[in-house]
């Protein structure tokens, strides 16, 4: 496991999926507002790739985070579009409903860079997310992405367009105070 100040990731149990799915996906607003298209149900028993990790694909490296005390599931946490030979990635999280608020973000968002810069020698980690979203524009700010531009109405959601917000961290700014 990864660990962070109050948060780790790890590997994908079979125990998370049913949560994952009732508290994350099947919330419609929460799902369409992150997954970037438009919502679908996932039906119990799916090999969806958003919940059942598929350990052969190199492009997408998908955990589970759990709460440091009481090892109680939070969310997860995806480094995703992993370009080896540009040694690039984004990365991207969902806490649960009762994970948000506690500063779990930002911990994610460190150890998923501290994986992405030490484990997979990553030069840059980019980060895409919705104008709206000050719970990630915080988490990604506080672990020292840098705002690179707005992507205006690129997003369709719920009805309307929103702007999105690109972020990118390099490795030399990266600021390692995490314990992982």
């Amino acid at each position: 496991m990864l660990r962070g100040n109050k948060v780790g990731l790890r590997a994908r149990h079979e125990d998370d999926i049913p949560i994952l799915r009732t508290e994350l996906y099947d919330d419609v607003v929460n799902s369409s507002r992150a997954e970037g298209g438009p919502w679908r149900p996932i039906t119990p028993g799916s090999k969806d790739p958003r919940l059942v990790v598929d350990d052969q694909e190199q492009g997408n490296v998908r955990f589970s985070v759990v709460e440091l005390e009481g090892d109680t599931l939070a969310g997860t946490a995806t480094l995703w579009g992993i370009d080896n030979h540009n040694r690039t990635a984004h990365i991207g999280l969902g806490l649960l409903p009762s994970a948000r608020g506690k500063g779990y973000g930002t911990d994610v968002v460190a150890v998923l860079c501290h994986y992405g810069f030490v484990v997979r020698s990553l030069q840059r980690l980019q980060i895409e997310t919705l104008s709206d979203n000050a719970a990630m524009l915080r988490s990604a700010e506080r672990n020292g992405f840098v705002r690179e531009g707005v992507l205006r109405s690129s997003a369709w959601v719920m009805g309307e367009f929103l702007d999105e917000v690109l972020l990118g961290l390099l490795v030399q700014e990266w600021k390692q105070d995490v314990k992982v």
